[in-house]
């Protein structure tokens, strides 16, 4: 989340589960991918902090990417933080990508015992809440997902306003700064084509700017967060590891094993069975695939067996965090739209705080089981719900599930939402809007 016109845009979601948590004792750890919108979250804490009567010398921020941090040892930054403490005063420190210090659990941990203070913390990589992290501060922090813009903050974004019809037949209109309308569909197209990375409003929705942004932003996970990580000598090939970018990027929504990407990568001659040292090279493939996991780049997704009541170890699925950096890597198309679908309403569901797993029911799948504290919702994710064939095709699944739990069609296009044997069908854009 970028400024426009040195204002903060609002990031509701994120901000009420940071403010939940202040002053309390957990350290608040903000992940996500690169550029999503981490440092601006923490901005907009310290305003919150501010307009809550907290004084600015309480507040103490350190952005690890500036150059006038990035040197720093951690016998440097305790030395740091410790002469900014006053005394008989709780101390409010926001850490900016901290993986980026090296031995910082350190220096958390003593600032934790040792200091009255709150601590806030971003991180772009997953190695940021590895298992020695987690023994660092023995369960003692709270960790908040970011993601890139939801369809209803990339209309706020981008100053889009929604208007519902005055004829209450449920349908919208949006109109643009200018003034200029368009259908709620249009702007849906927008969303898909240039995703929802926060720094695209700097580029006014113009093809070529945003390709450029985005670019930066590619290269800036792949080539520093990935290749040339410490300690990750076998990750520096970046043709194999392009190739699986674009082989997850492109199959986004289907079955995917490390099997199936090893026989697609070999029979294009980047990959023998066995590598250098003997090991199979699905051992390669899995690393450079944990890479991409821990930046945030793509997430995969387990099946699970409603019959047998287990997650499988096989064959998830990966999908791709915006659908902008997608089309930067593969060109815009409109071929896959049902996956690129069911990719939104992924992210959409853990915004929303839900854990989802894929269905299995005997040989039928069910697109995500969405599961919230007691709340359980199956969905199935359309393009259209009109034709017959379509119709029953997504309808089977939910059917053959014999429980009470609520069951959901989520289409872009249908002329009834008459519920079907007690299956809700949703308009995808409403679910969206909510």
């Amino acid at each position: 989340m970028l400024t426009i016109h040195h204002q903060l845009l609002p990031r509701d979601i994120y901000l009420s589960k940071l403010k939940s948590f202040q002053d309390c004792e957990p350290v608040k750890v903000v992940t996500g991918i690169r550029r999503c919108g981490k440092s601006s979250l923490l901005a907009l804490m310290r305003e919150h902090l501010l307009a809550s009567g907290i004084a600015r010398e309480q507040i103490l921020s350190i952005n690890f990417e500036s150059i006038q941090y990035n040197t720093m040892s951690v016998a440097d930054v305790c030395n740091f933080v410790h002469g900014h403490v006053l005394p008989g005063r709780r101390l409010y420190l926001f850490l900016d990508e901290l993986q980026r210090l090296e031995g910082w659990e350190n220096a958390v941990n003593s600032f934790r015992v040792d200091l009255d203070c709150d601590i806030y913390i971003t991180g772009s990589n997953a190695c940021l809440l590895s298992s020695e992290y987690s023994t660092y501060l023995a369960g003692r922090y709270v960790e908040i997902r970011m993601l890139p813009l939801s369809f209803r903050e990339f209309l706020l974004f981008h100053g889009f306003t929604v208007k519902e019809s005055r004829l209450g037949t449920g349908r919208h209109s949006v109109f643009t700064r200018d003034g200029e309308a368009l259908t709620l569909e249009e702007a849906f197209s927008l969303y898909l084509r240039y995703g929802g990375m926060p720094g695209l409003i700097d580029s006014g929705l113009e093809q070529e700017r945003s390709l450029i942004l985005l670019e930066g932003l590619y290269n800036t996970v792949v080539f520093r967060d990935i290749l040339r990580r410490p300690g990750e000598g076998q990750l520096r090939n970046p043709a194999l590891l392009e190739k699986i970018i674009l082989f997850l990027a492109d199959n986004i929504g289907n079955t995917t094993s490390l099997r199936t990407i090893c026989n697609t990568l070999a029979s294009e001659d980047l990959m023998q069975a066995r590598n250098k040292n003997g090991k199979p090279a699905t051992q390669t493939v899995a690393a450079y695939v944990k890479a991409l996991l821990q930046t945030y780049l793509f997430y995969e997704v387990k099946r699970f067996d409603l019959k047998g009541k287990e997650l499988l170890r096989t064959l998830g699925k990966y999908y791709m965090v915006d659908m902008g950096l997608r089309n930067f890597l593969l060109g815009y198309r409109d071929t896959d739209t049902g996956h690129i679908l069911e990719n939104i309403v992924y992210f959409e569901l853990l915004r929303r705080g839900y854990a989802v797993t894929i269905g299995k029911i005997g040989d039928k799948e069910i697109d995500f089981i969405a599961i919230r504290d007691r709340e359980k919702i199956y969905y199935q994710v359309t393009m259209d719900m009109d034709d017959p064939k379509t119709r029953e095709r997504e309808l089977a699944p939910l059917r053959a599930v014999q429980d009470n739990y609520e069951k959901v069609v989520l289409t872009l296009r249908t002329l009834s939402t008459a519920p079907a044997d007690g299956i809700k069908i949703v308009p995808l854009l409403d679910f969206l809007l909510q």
